[in-house]
């Protein structure tokens, strides 16, 4: 474990994210996250951009391909709902002897190293979470660990994203704070020829019968707007090729379908009737006045009327 002492402080830090994987596919989101991490002149600024999709849909992977193209340590830090300031920074550790050992977080540990930096989920953390790294994200590129009594000057190497799921927010995150995360690089679900790529690279070994399943599922779905993504395809071939294996007479099709019933749920098996289920459950909703709960239409008393 590699350690730094800051101020009398002694941190240990935490272990950069291996990188293997490449971006396949769409290259305008990588190209824009490159751009934000350039700098174009001594007095400039790094960027910090918010990445947003649907889950699975390969926001992780395109920082760690830019990481990657870079050539810097990556660090990830996952955001929850009860992620705390200090789990962000420095977390002290009661160690065997009795004394307390002070852990660096994968973030502070990027700060200080000079690596690249993926919060990962970042819309799930508090107000009080992000209020703690204001200043890192602004032009004054420093933090302060309340709990090891220490403040860093990030180093000028330092870069970062935030990776935002699309429908899952669990708090808003205030506009002081968005402020920072900008801008906004959206990867939008992948084109046929695309997605081919994906599969093929990531599960080389999957026969040309599944692949071709599994693609037109994936894009019938993008096209109905559900929200299922590459990985989704991705866990469904896997599971279909293990349920494959040991079978004297299989039946690709109803593997597939099998494994979409099993990792989506049953109602994933006919997208059409999914398709309209959420659109009437929720897609054309009138709007409401607070006159429409009390009054009908055509009474003299509802407010609207009498605007």
């Amino acid at each position: 474990m590699t350690s730094i002492k800051i101020n009398e402080t002694l941190l240990h830090l935490a272990a950069p994210t291996p990188v293997t994987i490449d971006w396949i596919g769409q290259s305008e989101p990588l190209r824009q996250l490159m751009a934000c991490w350039m700098v174009i002149d001594e007095r400039d600024l790094p960027l910090t951009p918010r990445v947003i999709g649907h889950p699975g849909i390969g926001k992780t992977t395109l920082a760690m391909a830019a990481a990657k193209r870079r050539n810097q340590p990556l660090y990830i830090m996952q955001c929850t709902a009860d992620t705390r300031p200090e789990d962000l920074l420095v977390t002290p550790v009661l160690s065997d002897k009795g004394q307390i050992a002070y852990h660096a977080s994968p973030l502070l540990s990027a700060v200080i190293t000079g690596g690249i930096a993926v919060l990962d989920e970042g819309n799930r953390m508090s107000e009080k979470s992000w209020a703690s790294l204001a200043p890192l994200f602004d032009h004054r590129r420093m933090v302060e660990s309340v709990v090891a009594g220490v403040t860093i000057a990030a180093h000028k190497e330092f870069r970062a994203a935030v990776t935002m799921n699309e429908d899952s927010s669990t708090f808003e995150i205030p506009d002081y704070i968005m402020s920072r995360l900008q801008p906004g690089i959206s990867i939008p679900f992948p084109s046929r020829d695309e997605e081919l790529k994906i599969l093929s690279y990531n599960l080389p070994f999957a026969h040309d019968e599944l692949l071709s399943m599994c693609i037109d599922f994936l894009q019938k779905a993008h096209s109905l707007d559900l929200p299922w993504s590459i990985r989704d395809g991705l866990n469904i071939m896997r599971y279909s090729l293990k349920l494959r294996e040991g079978e004297t007479t299989s039946d690709t099709a109803a593997l597939f379908r099998q494994a979409v019933a099993q990792i989506l749920g049953s109602e994933a098996l006919d997208l059409d009737a999914l398709a309209k289920r959420r659109q009437r459950a929720g897609g054309d909703l009138p709007s409401m006045n607070l006159g429409d709960f009390f009054f009908g239409d055509d009474d003299a008393m509802n407010p609207d009327r009498l605007q």
